[in-house]
């Protein structure tokens, strides 16, 4: 405990007078570099192996600071009239008003896999077995009816990818009057 209280001890005012100027309050200070001594006697016999402890001080005094002062930040209250922020939908979003169209108009077969596996979460190994197909049969029939569905949703719904391959613009077709 030597080493912690010869450290202190060569530190304590410049630590006070560094806290006081950043604070701009002297019983924030006091506080402060009283919570600071606490986590350097903390260390206990560790405070002893610190090679520079004037720097460890300091980052500790400056993180505690740091801590302070996010806690501290002003909120301000908002008006109840303040209007929302409205984003506007990505195209991919919006396009799942084809979807329901679309799923329509496959074959059963692909509608009742893309509905079960992607729309509902059934695991494909469920599937397979509710079915009597292999998981590998089960997976790649899954693949074929989402390549049937894509291809469906780009001619019906007349999908525009952008260069990263993402969907950037769409025709919307009303729903049919069956669904």
């Amino acid at each position: 405990m030597n080493c912690l209280m010869q450290a202190w001890n060569s530190h304590e005012r410049e630590l006070r007078a560094w806290l006081r100027k950043q604070l701009g309050n002297t019983t924030d200070a006091e506080d402060m570099l009283q919570d600071l001594f606490l986590k350097a006697l903390r260390q206990d016999k560790k405070f002893c192996e610190i090679d520079n402890a004037r720097a460890w001080l300091f980052q500790v005094a400056r993180n505690a600071l740091a801590d302070r002062l996010r806690v501290r930040r002003e909120q301000v209250e908002l008006p109840d009239d303040l209007p929302a922020e409205t984003a506007e939908p990505t195209p991919v979003d919006t396009l799942a008003d084809c979807l329901p169209r679309a799923l329509s108009e496959l074959p059963p077969e692909d509608r009742d896999i893309i509905t079960q596996c992607d729309l509902q979460g059934m695991k494909q190994d469920d599937y397979a077995q509710q079915h009597g197909l292999s998981l590998p049969g089960a997976k790649s029939r899954l693949q074929r009816a989402r390549k049937r569905l894509k291809a469906h949703l780009e001619t019906h719904c007349q999908v525009h990818y952008d260069d990263d391959g993402k969907v950037c613009c769409f025709v919307p077709r009303e729903p049919s009057a069956s669904t």
